[in-house]
């Protein structure tokens, strides 16, 4: 027998490692490492504003490129741990990482001289942090991305490695235990995370507060680790993201050549058990990366293709359509996004109003967070437990109301979420105003913080609609072995507006302030304008809205599935509607016509 390093099998004998007995470990090492990253986001607009001296729009446009960059590592991830080194390098790999870069924002709260020296910043005295200061800070950003890169992508399919075995008549229960037990696990974090960790940051201080995660980190890694022998680790294989561009480089390589005059069967590489003998008319163009031309030249005696950049499975060029007909869809998703990623001018704003709730308790600014987060989850158990079933009769739709209105609902209360932010900050600076606190940005404003929940809880029923609508219609559309891909789009879109947001936020800084004005995203809230600033988010709101009923309406009915499973002997179709026709008792019992 080899190593436990070879490729998973359902024998007898490769059953002895993984199992329900690696549960803990796995959702260990994700529920500390969430506790540990997440806990730093909330608070980290108040550690730069106050102990770096950056200003609001600065701080906050350096969160959202770190934010894109920790988005758009778990791409990079998938990429290193499906093709190169698999996923429990990876997670490895990146736990180490990760908690270097917990240690190195440690070390910044430790050491004074990793800091510029405290300062009042109503007297304009505060030194701006030079180049090593900001050198160390930065480094400990990338690193954390650079693990989250690893670690997200990775640790729910590793555990769902752990329990996948089809000879089990109890399999299908044991995975959606798994499921249910990583995703309450995934839940609890954010919530410990919102809560207790920003808590002992605002009642501690930062040492004790960046201490507590460095802890949790290590503890992650320590029952990780503890685990190895008992893990059934999978051998990568060729990723989805090499398939794309082998498609891509056979297109193009391929470009002079004609196409069949008849679409049939040996016409186009199908590859090894293959059902599908032509691919789509939609994108034709891409067709030509599995235009057979030279059998002899082009295949080997296996059947396989001796060149893959050349010579391309019908699967592979279909799957490339498949992602590049749901991009316009997924472009209308970056707008919302951009609004659920403010999370710093809230806490900025959360920081001015009179926050104690029982007796002399005091809900920490960066907490209100939490509203969103039991919003989403409450609406979820609704929707799913109670309004479906009611819903399904009259819409006729197993999932209740139809993913298209799902996603343009989530937008519309996006618009709903940054109109009331607005209005709300429109009334607090106001009232600031009228108590004489336009020189004091810190003093705390005559009005209970519960004004804004209402954004918080808007935003988190927003999210529910639209992001859970979003990945939803991607599996639709996708593969079973793309399913990867759909959650690699939704944080590439995260991404993407992460660093569109920074951007707003710079022109709207530099803009705002010229000519010698407050900028309208001054770090004295009482002499800015984050009321304009939340307006000029819900026009881009509103425009969205109507690009996105444009696009639905160009893409028709989009609910439609796409069955891809090769298993299946059913008649299905594909995205234009074209009958892909199963042939059991004739000539090719195991292929598939596309008309």
């Amino acid at each position: 027998m080899e190593n436990s390093d070879v490729e998973k099998t359902h024998a007898p004998l490769a059953r002895r490692k993984g199992g329900i007995r690696t549960m803990p470990f796995v959702i260990a090492n994700e529920a500390f490492e969430k506790i540990a990253s997440f806990g730093l986001l909330p608070n980290m607009i108040l550690y730069l504003t106050i102990e770096y001296h950056f200003d609001a729009a600065t701080g906050t446009s350096i969160l959202f490129i770190w934010l894109a960059i920790s988005n758009f590592m778990p791409i990079l991830g998938a990429f290193l741990s499906d093709s190169y080194l698999g996923r429990f390098i990876v997670i490895c790999m990146a736990t180490i990482v990760s908690l270097m870069g917990l240690i190195v924002l440690w070390l910044t709260a430790i050491l004074k001289q990793a800091r510029p020296p405290s300062c009042d910043p109503s007297k304009g005295n505060c030194i701006k942090p030079n180049a090593g200061q900001i050198a160390l800070l930065f480094t400990s950003f990338v690193l954390m991305s650079i693990g989250a890169g690893g670690i997200r992508p990775c640790s729910l399919a590793f555990g769902a490695d752990q329990f996948e075995n089809p000879e089990n008549p109890n399999n299908e229960r044991i995975m959606q235990s798994f499921f249910g037990w990583y995703y309450a696990s995934v839940g609890l974090s954010l919530m410990i995370s919102l809560t207790v960790i920003v808590y002992i940051q605002n009642e501690y201080g930062w040492i004790v507060g960046f201490g507590v995660p460095v802890g949790l980190m290590l503890v992650s890694a320590i029952v990780f680790f503890f685990g190895t022998n008992l893990y059934i680790k999978v051998t990568p294989s060729k990723s989805l993201f090499t398939g794309f561009a082998q498609v891509i480089a056979a297109a193009r390589k391929n470009k002079h050549v004609d196409f069949p005059l008849k679409d049939s069967d040996g016409c186009y590489y199908r590859g090894n058990d293959s059902k599908l003998v032509a691919p789509t008319r939609r994108l034709r163009f891409l067709n030509k990366a599995c235009i057979i031309q030279n059998p002899q030249k082009e295949l080997n005696p296996d059947g396989s293709a001796s060149d893959p950049w050349s010579l391309c499975t019908i699967q592979q060029v279909e799957q490339l359509k498949s992602l590049i007909k749901v991009l316009p869809m997924w472009s209308t998703g970056i707008v919302i996004a951009i609004t659920i990623s403010q999370h710093s001018f809230p806490v900025l704003q959360a920081n001015t109003f009179n926050r104690h709730f029982i007796g002399k308790f005091s809900i920490p600014a960066a907490s209100f967070g939490l509203f969103g987060i039991l919003t989403l989850t409450l609406w979820i158990a609704i929707y799913d437990r109670i309004l479906v079933p009611y819903l399904t009769k009259y819409t006729k739709d197993p999932r209740g109301i139809p993913v298209k209105y799902r996603i343009g609902i989530g937008l519309l209360i996006s618009c709903l979420s940054t109109t009331v932010s607005a209005l709300v900050e429109k009334k607090r600076r106001s009232r600031a105003l009228e108590e004489g606190l336009a020189e004091l940005p810190h003093a705390v404003v005559n009005m209970t913080a519960m004004w804004i929940v209402p954004q918080y809880c808007l935003s988190g029923l927003g999210e529910a609609f639209n992001a859970i609508g979003q990945i939803e219609y991607y599996y639709s559309q996708f593969p079973n072995n793309m399913a990867s891909i759909a959650v690699a789009l939704f944080a590439l879109g995260m991404a993407v507006a992460n660093l569109i947001a920074s951007l707003i936020v710079k022109i709207v800084d530099d803009c705002s302030k010229k000519g010698g004005k407050e900028s309208w995203v001054s770090t004295n809230l009482n002499k800015g304008h984050y009321d304009y600033y939340w307006w000029i988010l819900t026009m881009l709101s509103v425009g969205n809205v109507f690009y996105y009923i444009i696009i639905s309406y160009f893409y028709g009915n989009f609910e439609e599935e796409k069955v891809w499973n090769e298993d299946d002997d059913e008649n299905i179709k594909d995205g234009n509607g074209a009958i892909i026709e199963t042939a059991k008792s004739k000539d090719s019992p195991k292929n598939l016509a596309i008309n």
